[in-house]
């Protein structure tokens, strides 16, 4: 990784190069203890290099299938191939290594806010690196350039020594794709990552989802709750309903017709400039 992010262009990407499956979705079903059933025989296939955005709305299985991908959550059934590698029968060791190829941005950020942004970066490369050392600040100076280039990457660079608690909220989820990116992953988990910030922020922390899509050809499934980022930034959309597949293709086949299928005869479109 080397020098700063240039703007990515608006409208959606075609990400790297779609042919190899980099995710199979087979049969995927979730039942919490409590009888709730959050997803029922979810088949999908995600090529490598897309842009995948779900939709719905809230309770429709978006971040429960997410959670699913990467064994935050256990599915109830069916199986969850990652580069060829069994998911859902994965354990210990094996499921921590693949863990590290897959990075996960959360809507609240989830970094140490006391900590310099440097440090919550770098946290990214516990998998690689180990604990004892780290925990005590001791990491090589090639990982401590890494995540300088890391941050260059999402256009926060110049705020390494700053603590986390005194960004933005826009610059702390920048540093949290930072910190997915110091995993060098091939496939990016990003649940609601612009639901707390301002529709003027949100854009800007999608263009640099964008731009790893597009420059690095991360493939990417994202989950929003506004169309038109969605439209705007995704190759496909997937939405879902009670825990099912309700649509899966192209943003621009969404029309007001599909629009009310998915969140109710009620629902009014809110527009993210």
């Amino acid at each position: 990784m080397s020098g700063g992010p240039e703007p990515a262009a608006d409208g959606p990407s075609s990400g790297g190069s779609p042919g190899a499956h980099v995710l199979t979705i087979e049969n995927l079903s979730k039942v919490y203890d409590d009888g709730t059933r959050a997803l029922s025989g979810i088949n999908l296939e995600i090529d490598r290099g897309e842009f995948v955005v779900l939709i719905g709305l809230s309770g429709s299985g978006k971040s429960t299938l997410l959670r699913c991908i990467n064994r935050l959550i256990d599915p109830t059934e069916g199986r969850i191939l990652f580069e060829s590698e069994d998911v859902t029968r994965a354990r210990g060791a094996e499921l921590r290594r693949i863990r590290r190829r897959m990075g996960m941005i959360f809507q609240q950020f989830n970094l140490v806010e006391r900590s310099s942004v440097l440090r919550n970066v770098l946290a990214g490369r516990l998998g690689y690196e180990g604990a004892p050392l780290s925990l005590l600040g001791l990491w090589p100076r090639a990982t401590v350039g890494m995540a300088r280039e890391c941050l260059e990457r999402v256009g926060i660079e110049e705020k390494a020594q700053s603590r986390a608690s005194a960004l933005s909220g826009g610059q702390q989820q920048r540093v949290a794709i930072a910190r997915a990116l110091m995993q060098e992953p091939s496939l990016i988990l990003a649940d609601e990552p612009v639901a707390s910030l301002d529709p003027a922020t949100s854009d800007s922390v999608m263009r640099y989802l964008g731009e790893l899509n597009r420059d690095m050809g991360l493939t990417i499934i994202c989950s929003l709750h506004f169309l038109s980022l969605a439209r705007k930034y995704g190759s496909r959309i997937i939405a879902l309903k009670d825990g099912r597949m309700e649509f899966d293709g192209l943003p621009a086949e969404i029309d007001g017709t599909r629009f009310k299928q998915i969140y109710g005869e009620d629902a009014v479109e809110v527009e993210i400039r």
